[in-house]
């Protein structure tokens, strides 16, 4: 399934005065604040910043997991902030894929069956060959077979790299996609990112410790204390 862009526009994702509050018994704490973001189609784009700066909290605003307590969000020309959560569920399925830290591959399933479940959902009858064609991509065609237990965490990544992509999500949301991995498996994963991120021509958004990995990406975000620098 290839998805489609809006093309009257090149800016696939903005921001105006996005905020996140959560009351604790110590009072309003704030998160994020004043976030002003345009992030144009085909971009990638790195997110760093100290622990607890909001960097997880930003890309779970813009992925619409999370709801912002005050500001906007509008993606591919369509205002997440108004959607409820079945429409923004939708969206999710449509547009975005995700790539995260630890993974989250079901484990009863095999590594062909893990990248096929995303297609599967949406009923696309060439799963199993879409599927297999990406494992293939990503060094694993020996590995169809095999549950996550039975392989290292660099081919659980990989894994988890052919399910985000195989779907051609328009925007990649990647949480320290290299954050359980040695350095070398790392290289090899972030490689491989944005390899499949330019043939793809795919908004990748990245959360990031390592500045190695954000001096590849077009644009760095840096958060302090929940504010854009």
């Amino acid at each position: 399934m290839q998805t489609q862009v809006n093309q009257t526009s090149n800016n696939i994702i903005v921001t105006e005065n996005l905020g996140k509050s959560v009351v604790t018994s110590e009072g309003t704490l704030h998160i994020l604040s004043s976030i002003d973001l345009i992030i144009k189609s085909g971009e990638s784009i790195a997110i760093v910043g100290e622990s607890g700066s909001g960097k997880s909290t930003l890309i779970s605003l813009l992925a619409g997991l999370d709801t912002p307590s005050t500001g906007s969000i509008s993606i591919n020309g369509k205002q997440l902030t108004s959607m409820n959560e079945d429409g923004r569920a939708a969206l999710r399925n449509e547009l975005i894929g995700f790539v995260f830290q630890s993974f989250q591959l079901l484990h009863s399933l095999t590594a062909l069956e893990n990248v096929m479940l995303p297609l599967e959902l949406s009923g696309d009858k060439h799963a199993k060959a879409a599927a297999t064609a990406l494992l293939h991509r990503v060094g694993l065609s020996h590995r169809l077979t095999h549950t996550p237990k039975q392989l290292s965490g660099g081919e659980q990544q990989r894994v988890a790299l052919a399910r985000a992509f195989v779907t051609k999500p328009a925007i990649l949301f990647a949480d320290e996609p290299t954050g359980n991995l040695d350095s070398k498996t790392g290289a090899t994963i972030v490689d491989l990112l944005f390899e499949l991120n330019l043939e793809n021509h795919t908004t990748l958004i990245l959360v990031t410790h390592d500045h190695t990995l954000a001096a590849r990406c077009q644009r760095t975000i840096q958060l302090d204390s929940g504010c854009m620098v």
